[in-house]
């Protein structure tokens, strides 16, 4: 647990990353590993498979230069394992193939938050929503311009919660198939 968590913190001059070649992943292991790295370029493969709560929370929080996010192959997520975890990197302009059939509570919450040069939204094939899943995902995602089909029809608590919040570019809109709803699931899903 917690064993890389803030390793790079606000290395303002680093530029490379080391080699992260584990494939199964401990509590908090990468958590702000390179928050705060303004100079990183390129982010490590991430090949891991087999994630754990908070793995790569804030992991690459504010890293401005880097353009690229780096494959994210698991298919079972873990409770807030990506939560804001490329927030304000601003020069990102395509996201990760987001492959997760199986979600965990906040897995996805606030991870491309302040993303400003982010054009398209991932596919998102899970059917099955749980606690704040999706919430606050693109927040101040300013120049995305679609949004990812949402198949789901079994929603949870706060499940789209301010998805798209401050995405004013947006100009094409999903169906939202679920008929059956639970407390603040759309809450301000599509706010400003």
């Amino acid at each position: 647990s917690y064993a890389f968590s803030y390793l790079f913190y606000d290395c303002q001059v680093l530029i490379a990353a080391p080699s992260l070649p584990a494939k199964t992943l401990a509590y908090s292991c990468y958590s702000h590993m390179f928050d705060g790295c303004i100079s990183l370029a390129t982010a490590p493969a991430l090949p891991a498979t087999t994630l754990t709560d908070y793995c790569y929370a804030y992991m690459f929080w504010g890293c401005w230069v880097m353009q690229a996010a780096p494959t994210l192959p698991a298919t079972t997520l873990a409770s807030y394992c990506y939560e804001y975890m490329f927030v304000a990197c601003r020069a990102i302009t395509t996201a990760p193939a987001l492959p997760a059939t199986k979600l965990s509570t906040g897995c996805y919450k606030n991870m491309f938050g302040g993303c400003t040069a982010l054009k398209s939204a991932p596919a998102l094939p899970a059917t099955t929503m749980v606690h704040e899943c999706y919430a606050y995902m693109f927040y101040s995602c300013s120049t995305l311009t679609s949004a990812s089909a949402l198949p789901a029809t079994t929603l949870s608590t706060y499940c789209y919660r301010s998805m798209y919040d401050g995405c004013s570019a947006l100009a094409n809109l999903p169906k939202l198939p679920a008929i059956s709803l639970q407390t603040g699931c759309y809450n301000f899903m599509f706010y400003g």
